[in-house]
C-alpha cells in the first residue's frame, strides 16, 4: 500500500502577506487551535490558582492552628498540581500537533508550487533559496502557531492575576499592570532589529547553500581544471560574511534571551520588596504577601511566553515572507489565458498541428523531423523556451496561441529535453518510467533508439540497478543517452531535443540519428544542433542566424546554397573540403 500524504489536498494558501499566510495555517485547523488555546489558558490560569491555595493554607491553617483546614488546603494544592501536570502534557501535545500539521501543510503547498513552476524555477530563484525555504523557514513559520495556545493563555493569565492582585492591593495591581507593558517596550526595539538582521542572514544563507551545491555538483569538473582551490576560497570568503551576519543575529538573540530572564527577575524582586513593606506596615497579611510573591513568580511564566512569542513571531514573519515570495512565483511569463466563450482556456489543436514562432519566422510542420542549426547557441535555447512555453511569446500551435492553452496540457504534449536535464536517484527502470505502465520491452526499445543498450548491459542488475543522484556513476555520454531514452518514453506530440548527442562519439551519433528518425516517424520532432550527422537525417533544416530563420531546406541543399551554414556545420576549417565532398 503506497504511503499516504499528511495533506493530499493542502488547500489554497493566502499569499497576500506573511501574516495572512500564518493566519491561513491557523484557519486550516481551527478546532485543534481552539483546543490548544483552551488548554493553554486553563494551564496558565491553573498556575495562578496555586498561590491562592498556599495563601489560604497559611492564613486559615497555619496561623489559625486549624489542622483540618490545613489538610484540606494542602490536599487542594496536591490536586491542583496533578491537574496542572495533566494540562501541561495536553498543552504540549496539542501544540506539537498544531506545529506539525502546519509544517506538513506548508511542505505540501511548496511541493505543489515547485511542481507547478517546473523548469522555470531555476531562472527565478536560486537552488539554495529553495532549500532554505523548504527547510528552516517552514519550521520557523510553524513555531509561530505556538502563540495560539500558551500565548493567548498568557494574556488571559496576566489579566486574571491583575484582577486578583487588585483584590489584595490596588497599588500592587497597578504596579503589575504598568510593569509588564514596560518590559515589553524594553524588548520591542530588539525584536525589530532582529527582524532586519534575520532577513539579511536568511538571504545570505540561501546564497551560500547555492554555492555549496554548485561546488558539489561540479567537483569532478573543478578537479579536472584545477579550480577546486579557487572555488573553495570563494566559498570560505562567502561563509565568513555569513558568519559575521550570524554573529549579528546571535548578538541580538543573546540580548533578547538575557532580557527575557533578567527583566522578569528584577520585576519580581521589586514586587516582593513592595509587598514585604506593605506586610510590615500591616496593610496585607503574611498569607497575602506569600500569595503576591506566588502570583508574581507565576506571572514570569506568561511574561516569558509573551516575550518568547514575540521572538518567534519576528522569525516566523521573516520565514513566512520568504515562503509567500516562492508561492507567488508564476509558472512562466506567458500572458494570462484568453477567454473564449466563457471558458478559461483555448482549445488545444489536434495531434497533427504545426508550430509557428513569429519571433524567428520558424514554422515547424506537423509530423516531421525538423532540425535547427543556430549560429548562436543562446538563440537556439531561447527558441526552445518559446516553443515549449517556458517564456511569454506569440507562438501558435495549429493557429491557436500557445499561451492560451492550459499549461498542464502543453507540458503533457510538448516536451523540451535538455542534454543536461536532471536525473533522479533510483533504479534505472524507475528513472526511465516516465509514463504509467511502461514495460521493460518498451524501455529497451527506447534505449536501443538512444544507442544505450551497452549502458544497461554494463550494469550489474540491468534495469534494476540502483543509480545515484544525477547518475554520477555513469559517464557523460551514458547520462546523455539515458536522458534521450527517457524523453522518447514520454511519447510527447512534440519533442524538442537540445544537442542530444553532444557527448557521444561520431559512430554512436550516427546510429542515434538514424534510429531517432524511425522511432519518431509521424510525430513532430525538433532537433536543435549543428552536428552534420543529425542535420543530414532531418526532413528539413532551418538556419537560425541573428535571431531569424535565414534559410530552410535539406542539409545538402543548405550546404550548397548557404555559405554561412556551410561554415557553421563544417568540422573542417576549410569549407572547400565540403565542396569537394559534394562533387
Amino acid at each position: 500500500m503506497p504511503p499516504q500524504l499528511p495533506h493530499p489536498e493542502p488547500g489554497v494558501p493566502d499569499t497576500r502577506g506573511p501574516m495572512w499566510y500564518i493566519w491561513w495555517l491557523v484557519r486550516c485547523q481551527p478546532w485543534r487551535v481552539l483546543r490548544g488555546s483552551l488548554i493553554g489558558t486553563a494551564w496558565m490560569l491553573g498556575l495562578a490558582v496555586r498561590p491562592y491555595l498556599v495563601a489560604r493554607a497559611i492564613d486559615d491553617g497555619l496561623r489559625a492552628s486549624d489542622h483540618r483546614a490545613l489538610l484540606w488546603w494542602v490536599t487542594a494544592i496536591v490536586v491542583a498540581g496533578v491537574g496542572l501536570a495533566y494540562l501541561g502534557i495536553m498543552r504540549h501535545r496539542t501544540m506539537t500537533f498544531v506545529r506539525e500539521d502546519a509544517s506538513a501543510r506548508s511542505a505540501a503547498v511548496l511541493l505543489r508550487q515547485l511542481s507547478r513552476i517546473g523548469a522555470v524555477l531555476s531562472r527565478k530563484l536560486a537552488a539554495g533559496e529553495v532549500a532554505t525555504v523548504g527547510g528552516a523557514d517552514i519550521t520557523h513559520t510553524s513555531a509561530v502557531l505556538t502563540m495560539t495556545g500558551p500565548g493567548i493563555g498568557a494574556v488571559l493569565a496576566y489579566a486574571f492575576i491583575a484582577v486578583v492582585l487588585w483584590s489584595v492591593s490596588p497599588l500592587l495591581a497597578l504596579f503589575v499592570l504598568l510593569g509588564v507593558p514596560a518590559m515589553v517596550m524594553v524588548v520591542g526595539p530588539l525584536l525589530r532589529r532582529l527582524e532586519r538582521v534575520e532577513s539579511v542572514y536568511r538571504h545570505q544563507q540561501g546564497i551560500l547553500t547555492t554555492r555549496a551545491g554548485d561546488i558539489v555538483a561540479g567537483l569532478r569538473v573543478l578537479a579536472g581544471v584545477g579550480g577546486r582551490g579557487l572555488f573553495a576560497r570563494r566559498y570560505v570568503a562567502r561563509s565568513q560574511n555569513l558568519l559575521a551576519e550570524g554573529y549579528r543575529v546571535g548578538a541580538v538573540n543573546s540580548w533578547i534571551e538575557a532580557l527575557t530572564i533578567v527583566i522578569p527577575g528584577l520585576f519580581l524582586a521589586a514586587v516582593v520588596w513592595l509587598a514585604a513593606r506593605m506586610a510590615a506596615a500591616g496593610d496585607i497579611t503574611i498569607g497575602q504577601m506569600v500569595a503576591v510573591y506566588g502570583y508574581v513568580a507565576i506571572l514570569i511564566v506568561p511574561v516569558w511566553f509573551l516575550l518568547e512569542g514575540g521572538y518567534q513571531l519576528i522569525r516566523g514573519r521573516v520565514a513566512a515572507r520568504r515562503i509567500v515570495a516562492l508561492l507567488n512565483l508564476t509558472p512562466d511569463d506567458a500572458a494570462p489565458p484568453a477567454r473564449v466563450g466563457g471558458t478559461e482556456y483555448l482549445p488545444a489543436p489536434d495531434r497533427s498541428a504545426e508550430l509557428h514562432d513569429p519571433t524567428t519566422g520558424l514554422t515547424v510542420p506537423a509530423g516531421r523531423l525538423l532540425a535547427v542549426a543556430a549560429d548562436n547557441p543562446a538563440e537556439a535555447i531561447a527558441l526552445a523556451d518559446r516553443l515549449g512555453r517556458f517564456v511569454g511569446s506569440d507562438v501558435t500551435w495549429g493557429g491557436v496561441p500557445l499561451a492560451g492553452i492550459a499549461l498542464d496540457e502543453v507540458r503533457a504534449r510538448i516536451l523540451v529535453a535538455d542534454h543536461d536535464s536532471y536525473l533522479f536517484a533510483g533504479t534505472l527502470r524507475e528513472i526511465l518510467a516516465t509514463r504509467a505502465g511502461t514495460g521493460d520491452a518498451t524501455m529497451r526499445a527506447a534505449l536501443r533508439t538512444a544507442s544505450a543498450e551497452d549502458v544497461v548491459d554494463a550494469l550489474p542488475d540491468g534495469l534494476a540497478t540502483q543509480i545515484g543522484m544525477r547518475a554520477r556513476t555513469l559517464s557523460g555520454g551514458q547520462r546523455q543517452r539515458i536522458r534521450l531514452a527517457r524523453a522518447l518514453l514520454a511519447e510527447p506530440d512534440v519533442l524538442i531535443l537540445i544537442d542530444p548527442t553532444s557527448a557521444v562519439d561520431a559512430h554512436t551519433e550516427a546510429r542515434i540519428a538514424q534510429r531517432l528518425r524511425a522511432a519518431r516517424a509521424g510525430r513532430t520532432t525538433i532537433v536543435l544542433a549543428t552536428s552534420p550527422l543529425l542535420l543530414g537525417r532531418a526532413d528539413t533544416v532551418a538556419h537560425l542566424r541573428e535571431g531569424r530563420i535565414v534559410a530552410a531546406g535539406t542539409h545538402l541543399e543548405l550546404l550548397r546554397q548557404d555559405p554561412s551554414y556551410r561554415a557553421l556545420v563544417s568540422r573542417d576549417s576549410e569549407s572547400a573540403d565540403i565542396d569537394g565532398a559534394l562533387q
